[in-house]
């Protein structure tokens, strides 16, 4: 089974190229560059697109999720979530589709103009580039929506030039990353000290990232790239270094059991949590205790 669209919650628009023609004629800038269409397919299971001779614009695929694939010039190139891939306009046999197990969700635009070829030669863009890893692009989907909204507003010359200003600034977010991170700082390290407050409170309890991301309402993604970026490492290893941390603390101020240590911190394997902490310690709780309390005699 195969599906060009049709997917439950997407999202597709399609600009006739009669009022293109019309509106680049009231206003020029508009040849330069314009989006033929753009959708958004939320986990297209049997998602295939075949086009046997090509296609005359660019088309930039964005993955969020699940995976994909694309075949052209008879090289195939696999897709995964955070990546996106820009193809230039070719007569090339082309198909790209969803996987069968894990399929994609992916944010896409046809954009053209009429010298294509010069814009891909000055940026570089060929068939085989493949595609590119990318942080969460949360400016370039709020330059999406925003283009999405102004084209369902109608085709007036002011919308279609509207989005024509805002689509440079979506290619530009795909790229140029690194100079459009649309992340206010303060707001992110509130973020974060909220989050490792929240850790510290649940330290008898087995926590996961995708749980915390929720909690936060971001994609687990997007979350642990401000995480990281905040702390320099990851949410569930600063989780576990807050649990040795208050471990350390209860093995040379407690005579309680290794076992019920463990099991405080959400541990019924006393085993796991003895290899776990050797390999955050790098050494075991049981030494970790003896040399501590040597110390304190030896004080």
């Amino acid at each position: 089974m195969k599906k060009r669209d049709g997917f439950e919650g997407e999202k597709l628009i399609t600009v006739p190229y009669s009022v293109l023609k019309k509106a680049k004629k009231v206003n020029p800038v508009l040849k330069q560059l314009y989006i033929g269409s753009m959708g958004y397919f939320p986990q297209a299971t049997y998602h295939y697109r075949e086009r046997k001779k090509g296609c005359q614009d660019n088309i930039l695929l964005y993955c969020v999720k699940g995976k994909g694939w694309y075949i052209v010039k008879n090289k195939k190139f696999e897709m995964k979530a955070n990546e996106f891939c820009l193809i230039p306009a070719t007569n090339e046999y082309l198909r790209y589709g969803a996987d069968t197990k894990d399929p994609w969700t992916i944010y896409w635009v046809h954009f053209t103009g009429d010298d294509m070829d010069t814009f891909n030669k000055s940026f570089n863009l060929t068939l085989l580039d493949g595609p590119q890893e990318i942080s969460f692009n949360e400016k370039g989907l709020d330059l999406w929506n925003i283009m999405y909204n102004n084209l369902e507003m109608g085709y007036s010359t002011e919308n279609l030039c509207s989005t024509c200003f805002h689509l440079y600034h979506f290619i530009a977010t795909f790229l140029y990353p690194e100079k459009h991170y649309n992340v206010k700082k303060q707001d992110a390290r509130n973020m974060v000290n909220e989050t490792i407050m929240y850790m510290r409170s649940k330290l008898s309890q087995q926590l996961t990232v995708e749980a915390l991301a929720q909690k936060n309402n971001l994609s687990t993604s997007h979350f642990t790239f401000l995480f990281r970026k905040a702390t320099g490492t990851s949410p569930m290893d600063y989780f576990i270094h807050l649990k040795l941390q208050k471990a350390c603390l209860m093995l040379h101020s407690t005579s309680s059991k290794i076992k019920e240590i463990a099991k405080s911190f959400g541990y019924d394997d006393q085993f796991y949590f003895s290899r776990l902490f050797k390999k955050y310690m790098n050494i075991s709780p049981l030494q970790y205790r003896s040399r501590h309390r040597s110390r304190m005699i030896s004080d």
